[in-house]
């Protein structure tokens, strides 16, 4: 085990936990859309395509996916990672385009571009380090 592989495989378990806590935000903010129409708040002039109980399924099923994505980087699956990156870049574009929240939606793109250089960068000495 090199020191170097445990400061990267620990940058792959913090990208796992994160997508874990941002998957399971986006299933509590589903589940606020599907039992409250009247948690978000929307302006004559805004586009909705879906309604909002609709749009909390999917952001409930959208936040189960991003979890169990987390949880099979945290197992060092090498399928994972592309798949988190692409996951995760579409989370931020989704969070970037729904401002309804400025505060929360920054942070989640925040976190969502660390999360993105956790699972490109070194992943080779990360991965190998976590298997042995």
């Amino acid at each position: 085990m090199s020191e170097s592989g445990a400061v990267w495989s620990g940058w792959i378990m913090f990208a796992g936990v994160m997508m874990v806590l941002i998957g399971a935000f986006n299933a509590l903010e589903g589940l606020a859309a599907i039992f409250s129409d009247e948690y978000f708040v929307r302006a004559e002039d805004q586009l909705l395509v879906l309604d909002f109980t609709a749009w909390g399924i999917a952001m409930l099923t959208w936040g189960a996916v991003l979890a169990l994505l987390g949880g099979y980087l945290m197992a060092g699956r090498e399928w994972a990672r592309w798949t988190a990156v692409v996951v995760v870049a579409i989370n931020a574009l989704g969070h970037a385009g729904f401002m309804a929240f400025p505060v929360w939606n920054v942070l989640v793109v925040g976190l969502s571009v660390v999360v993105i250089f956790a699972l490109t960068v070194r992943w080779d000495t990360a991965q190998a380090d976590m298997n042995s």
